[in-house]
This record gives C-alpha cells, structure tokens and sequence, in this order.
C-alpha cells in the first residue's frame, strides 16, 4: 500500500479520486509536473496562434475599412458620371448651334438674342461642369493619347508629325481624374 500525506486524498482509499483518475495514463500520475509542464507548453501555443489570430482579424478590418472608405469617397466624388454623359450631349448640341448660325446672321438684330442666349447657356454649362470638376480634354496639336482620344480617321499632312491630332471631330472630357469621354479626334499620317 502508498503511503499518504496528511489532508491528501489517495486513490486507492477514495473512490472518488479513483473515478477521477480512471483512464489517465500512470506516467501522468507519478510525474504530475511533467504534465503541468507539457499542459503549459500546449496553453502558450494556443494563446500565442490565438493572438496571431486576433493580429490578422484587426488588419483584415482595418483593410475592409479602408476600402469601403475609399469607395464611399469614390461614389460621392463620381456619383454624377453617368448624368454628366447625359448633359454633354447637350453642351455638344449647343456648341454646334452656333457654329451653324453663319457671321451675317449674327449681325443681324433680329439673331442677336438667339445667339446671345446660346452663348449664355454655353457659357453656364462650362461653369457647371467646372465646379463638378468636369474639365474638356486637350486634343488639337497634341500626339494622340489612347487613353484620352480616340482616333477616327487619319489624314495625309506635311506639316505635322504622323501621329499628330489635327481636328477634333467631338470634344473629350475628365470628370477629376477619370475620362468621361474621349476625344474623337483625326490623326495626322504621312502623305501617300
């Protein structure tokens, strides 16, 4: 029989402690701070995998946060796009109204509000577009940018290099720093 120390309880006189111990391996029983040991050990692994746990949840939320931040930013900041499309069709029909009205008619007194009225309207409609931020692409005698002209036909010249935009057949625009439209352009290419 073992021998026990006072106050201790003893598996082989308590069957409670006996019910307890059933099924623990015997090395365990014998070497109790082995195990607190090896029990410890596999407590700091999982608080140290729990805590790299918590590290990636914290940036994976501030990631997500960003994001949805800059799309908010992006949403208000481009929110008027597809309207600004829409109006410069209008801006486009008003600009051709007055290149059509010939210099005579002009003059003429009769004319001279109809004109006046378009310009006006013009005129207010490349103020609108400034404070939206809506700015006309520069096109004429610049090389052709793909990213802001769309080149629709090309046309023979001496005087400027191939590659060269030499009219703008419809105006292109940038809403900030995105293209709203391209610029229709024709290019310049070496005479045949």
């Amino acid at each position: 029989m073992t021998e026990t120390k006072p106050g201790v309880p003893n598996s082989e006189t308590d069957p409670d402690v006996a019910a307890e111990l059933e099924g623990v391996p015997a090395d365990m029983i014998d070497s109790p701070d082995k195990t607190l040991e090896a029990d410890l050990a596999r407590v700091s692994e999982e608080l140290e995998t729990a805590r790299q746990d918590i590290l990636y949840a914290k940036a994976e939320t501030h990631n997500v946060r960003r994001r949805l931040e800059k799309d908010i930013a992006d949403a208000r900041t481009y929110a008027a796009t597809a309207f600004a499309r829409d109006v410069l069709s209008v801006a486009d029909n008003i600009a051709r109204a007055l290149e059509a009205i010939p210099a005579e008619l002009r003059a003429d007194d009769k004319f001279k509000n109809l004109v006046a009225g378009l310009e006006a309207t013009g005129r207010e409609i490349e103020k609108v577009f400034a404070s939206h931020g809506i700015t006309r692409i520069a096109a004429k005698g610049l090389p052709l940018d793909p990213h802001q002209h769309q080149a629709m036909i090309e046309m023979p010249s001496d005087e400027a290099e191939p590659g060269t935009v030499l009219q703008e057949l419809q105006a292109g625009y940038m809403i900030k720093d995105r293209l709203l439209r391209a610029a229709m352009v024709a290019v310049a290419k070496k005479p045949d």
